[in-house]
């Protein structure tokens, strides 16, 4: 796993780094039960404060992306059935606001967009009563 964080971004340290773990768990470059850099390690790695790192594993650990085991370190929790879904929403509803504002542009109607949708769907043998 390859972290980097910026100083020039806006989004805070402990930010950067926890969104960059939690996707390597999610995408599956971090696999269940694997154990992550000590905080000391990592804070040192990425040359900052233990406390930054501290700040992103806690909030992973509160998230239910990751298990601190006393004396033994941090280590990836498998993903639950939940949290597979709602990243899944979260990236489907991204896609359709790009794909919406794309159809507003082109002056594709709803039924033309819904029309599209199905039959891609139909395609990719996508079936619709999960």
């Amino acid at each position: 796993m390859n972290l980097s964080i910026s100083n020039r971004s806006s989004e805070p340290l402990y930010e950067q780094l926890k969104t960059q773990i939690r996707n390597a768990i999610i995408s599956g470059e971090l696999l269940p039960d694997e154990q992550l850099p000590t905080i000391r390690e990592l804070a040192q790695n990425l040359k900052v404060s233990v406390i930054t790192t501290t700040r992103a594993y806690s909030d992973l650990e509160a998230e239910g992306f990751v298990v601190n085991r006393q004396g033994k370190g941090c280590f990836v929790l498998p993903l639950s059935t939940g949290v597979i879904r709602e990243t899944a929403l979260s990236k489907i509803g991204e896609y359709l606001s790009l794909a919406v504002a794309e159809a507003k542009r082109g002056k594709v109607s709803e039924s033309e967009f819904l029309e599209t949708l199905k039959i891609i769907m139909s395609e990719e043998n996508y079936d619709q009563r999960v």
